[in-house]
């Protein structure tokens, strides 16, 4: 029977820790650069960016602060790193 209780508990702390786990959503290249886009919680995403000829073991050239969308994460990415003219980027 005091396995049970025991059991409950580590589910409680599985599931706990995978829910502040970031996933990686998608990865892509532009330009000299190429990225990963990541999300911590579906309300937050941030792109790791690497120079294209950069080892894919090495650490991000950046890591951008956190977006409200991927879509908003993405258009940064084409806009100053990629260098695409869209009608989003600033000028």
């Amino acid at each position: 029977m005091a396995v049970i209780p025991v059991l409950s508990a580590f589910s409680f702390v599985s599931v706990s820790n995978t829910a502040l786990a970031d996933y990686l959503n998608s990865q892509g290249t532009g330009g000299d650069y190429r990225y990963e886009l990541w999300s911590g919680d579906n309300s937050n995403y941030y792109l790791k960016i690497w120079s294209a000829e950069a080892s894919p073991t090495s650490s991000p050239y950046y890591t951008t602060r956190g977006f409200d969308s991927s879509r908003e994460a993405l258009i940064y990415f084409d806009c100053y790193y990629a260098k695409r003219n869209l009608p989003e980027c600033p000028r």
